[in-house]
Parts: structure tokens; C-alpha cells; sequence
């Protein structure tokens, strides 16, 4: 269990993760394991549980009898690195990362904003 929701642990294909994001694209989840990858991180990425709906009385009754298998291919999933001490509000900030062409990842660029990551002055170093 983690201490705060930023710092969340859970088992991906049976191995403990540090959760890096949920319910992600598969465009944002290749982006996070390139990053991650890139920084010798061990990535795991499975697809996320589908979304829980609501269930009337009447509907149960036809569950029960029907389980309907969804042959849909998965919309979301679930980006986690092996490395349990990781947090990502922490690498982000703390400019532990780096790109692919070696600058430091920017929260702009973590969260695709920016299509390149420049190696901005933090504001305490500023003059």
C-alpha cells in the first residue's frame, strides 16, 4: 500500500511496479517506455481493467447466465517500472530524466507539450 496516491505500487504480470500512469493511450504509453527506456528503467506495460459499470437488478439476472468476452482490442493501459522507489513527480522535477537526444525532461515534455525537451533554467538557479 502506498503512503500517498502519488506513490503507488501494484503487481503488473506478476511483478511489483511502481505505477507510472493508468489508463493511458497506446501512443502515450510507447512515449513513457522510450523515456523510461532510455533511462534504464525496466518498463512493463499491460492493458488497464475495463471501466466497471453500473449493474440494474434486471441485468444481473441475464449476467449470470450470458459472460460476454470482449474481442475488442484494448484502448488503455497501464505503464509501470520494475525500479518500486520510482515516482515520477519526483524524476520529473527533480530533473532526474533525460531525452532521447540527452536534455533533461521537462514537465512540458513529459506531458507532450512541447515536441522537444529544452534544457530550461530552473527558477531558483535564475538571477
Amino acid at each position: 500500500m502506498a503512503l500517498n496516491s502519488n506513490h503507488t505500487v501494484e503487481d503488473l504480470n506478476e511483478v511489483k511496479c511502481a505505477i507510472v500512469e493508468k489508463n493511458v493511450s497506446a501512443m502515450r504509453a510507447s512515449f513513457l517506455k522510450e523515456i523510461l527506456e532510455y533511462n534504464k528503467y525496466i518498463v512493463i506495460v499491460v492493458p488497464s481493467a475495463p471501466a466497471k459499470s453500473a449493474k440494474t437488478p434486471s441485468t444481473e439476472a441475464s449476467e449470470a447466465t450470458e459472460t460476454p468476452v470482449s474481442l475488442e482490442a484494448p484502448t488503455s493501459f497501464t505503464v509501470g517500472v520494475t525500479d518500486v522507489r520510482f515516482n515520477s513527480i519526483n524524476a520529473v522535477f527533480g530533473r532526474l530524466l533525460k531525452s532521447a537526444d540527452d536534455h533533461v525532461v521537462t514537465l512540458s515534455y513529459w506531458n507532450q507539450k512541447d515536441t522537444v525537451s529544452h534544457d530550461e533554467v530552473p527558477y531558483y538557479e535564475q538571477a
